[in-house]
């Protein structure tokens, strides 16, 4: 049985955070709901409690009772879990007299703690908390502290029991990974022996458990995340497997082509549907982004139980959602950011079970498994794009004029990144696509005035994105050379009949998203 930390969730937008630096630490971890800790695992090796949106001391913040982990594993609580430690034992936790969030440095701290072992003097630290501990119980002792927070980070005296007010998972923190190695390796004595190619070995187990001899269908779209997730499934249920790939007139160019003989290479059973017409005509009018998420879910629903009507004995429905798609869509605290169609679009009536085998991976995390795998590198490293589509890059209704337009767009723009060469930072030569994490085009809701010869146009308005990112969670926009955005920007207008005006977007996420809508 692998060992393994827990990671009981509060809610917060990093949580997931946590448990990718455990992770590169070859350290395995699993993240579970703050009231749902899998008591008599024995694999379970220690306990990390994260941030949350609430204050401890709000009506509806989580609680969880701790008496059946504490005195067993060794307890780390981040922010919030810091909180709320202190506060059930008898600590007082406040408003902060202003809200605490950035840079700090650790001034004073017990160098020889196990928690803070190899953190260097004035260690930058990021903290991110309207509260702060005012006071700790009797039995606690303060082991850091920065310029505007006394109790930084505290040890329970005689028990492996630590609370820290910042985030040591974020990539400010600079000795962040340290004290989280501190914690997971030394403290709670973990190997590090997690892998991607453990991760491949215990997840094909895990399905082979999960379906048994079950038949299953998988959501192709020809990106990274669905075709790691298929060669998984394919290793560990073989001809039990039927993939799908569903057109619904909203891919890129030529894409469903392109797609179906890619795959030819990897023996998938694939089966392509053109569904185009059905999705246009449910489209037809729908401006909302949300009800456009939601449509197109519904939509790739009824197609799947369509086509699993076909299959005798079909059970499951397995996709290629990973992390980021479902922090994106819905956390803990029910609010909901934007709809995925596979993950917040599907309505109740689905007689599918759902696999997900990616859910709990970064994009970086799932090209490493998929390189482990023996997947095609030109498979792996394309970028990620949108499951519902180019609908989320076209503001307003969707027409097919308007996919047309933005079709040939997104090529050039494409086309243009794959073939413009540049020299890395270790000197050898690559592509702009390969710096690049995701890149697309936007049809904007809104013509222009051009001049094109001595005619007067009045015609539609894109906007070039792209942007460089690890895992989507945070991402800036892509310094593009100028003579490179130039080319692009005269290649549209001259080669795309609609478009008359480009424009860069340069926000960054956050506060921006990657895609518009």
């Amino acid at each position: 049985m692998e060992e393994k930390i827990i990671i009981l969730d509060f809610g917060s937008q990093t949580t997931q955070l946590i448990g990718r630096r455990i992770r590169e630490l070859n350290v395995y971890c699993e993240i579970v709901p703050y009231n749902k800790f899998p008591h008599g695992d024995g694999s379970v090796k220690g306990v990390i409690l994260s941030g949350s949106p609430f204050s401890v001391y709000d009506q509806e913040a989580f609680k969880v009772d701790l008496a059946g982990i504490r005195g067993k594993l060794p307890i780390l609580g981040i922010c919030y879990g810091a909180q709320f430690i202190a506060y059930t034992n008898g600590g007082s936790v406040e408003p902060a007299g202003s809200r605490e969030y950035g840079r700090a440095k650790l001034g004073r701290f017990e160098h020889d703690n196990p928690l803070l072992k190899g953190v260097r003097e004035h260690s930058q630290v990021w903290m991110s908390h309207g509260d702060t501990i005012t006071a700790i119980p009797d039995n606690f002792r303060i082991i850091a502290s920065t310029d505007e927070v006394a109790i930084a980070a505290y040890q329970v005296e005689g028990e492996r029991v630590w609370g820290v007010q910042f985030h040591p998972e974020v990539y400010h923190s600079e000795d962040g990974t340290q004290m989280l190695r501190n914690f997971v390796v030394d403290i709670c004595g973990c190997h590090q022996t997690w892998s991607s190619a453990s991760f491949v070995d215990t997840t094909v187990a895990e399905l082979k458990e999960q379906i048994g001899n079950d038949r299953v269908i998988l959501g192709l779209s020809g990106g990274v995340d669905s075709s790691v997730a298929a060669v998984l499934l394919n290793r560990a249920i073989g001809k039990n497997l039927t993939c799908i790939f569903v057109d619904h007139g909203l891919l890129r160019k030529n894409e469903f082509h392109d797609v179906m003989h890619d795959y030819e290479c990897l023996g998938l059973n694939v089966i392509g549907v053109d569904a185009s017409e059905k999705f246009f005509k449910d489209l037809e009018g729908v401006s909302d982004p949300e009800q456009k998420r939601k449509i197109i879910g519904r939509d790739f629903v009824e197609v799947f139980n369509a086509e699993a009507r076909k299959i005798t004995d079909a059970r499951w429905l397995a996709q290629g959602t990973i992390y980021p798609d479902r922090i994106e869509s819905l956390n803990i605290t029910g609010k909901v950011i934007k709809s995925h169609h596979n993950v917040g679009g599907l309505p109740k009536e689905m007689n599918l079970q759902l696999c997900e085998p990616l859910k709990w991976l970064f994009k970086d995390e799932v090209r490493r498994v998929g390189r482990e795998l023996g997947i095609p590198e030109h498979l792996i490293g394309r970028h990620p794009f949108p499951g519902p589509g180019l609908a989320v890059r076209i503001l307003g209704d969707i027409t097919r004029e308007k996919v047309r337009i933005l079709q040939d767009a997104d090529d050039i723009f494409i086309r243009g990144l794959r073939d413009w060469k540049v020299t890395d930072a270790e000197g050898n030569e690559t592509s702009l696509y390969h710096q690049v994490w995701q890149a697309g085009v936007i049809l904007l809701p809104v013509r222009s005035v051009g001049v094109m010869g001595d005619e007067r146009t009045y015609e539609q308005a894109v906007a070039l994105r792209a942007v460089t990112s690890t895992d989507a969670m945070t991402a800036d926009w892509a310094r593009l050379p100028y003579d490179f955005l130039a080319k692009v920007s005269n290649d549209i207008i001259n080669k795309v009949k609609g478009v008359n005006r480009v424009a860069y977007d340069i926000s960054s996420k956050p506060p921006s998203t990657i895609e518009w809508e």
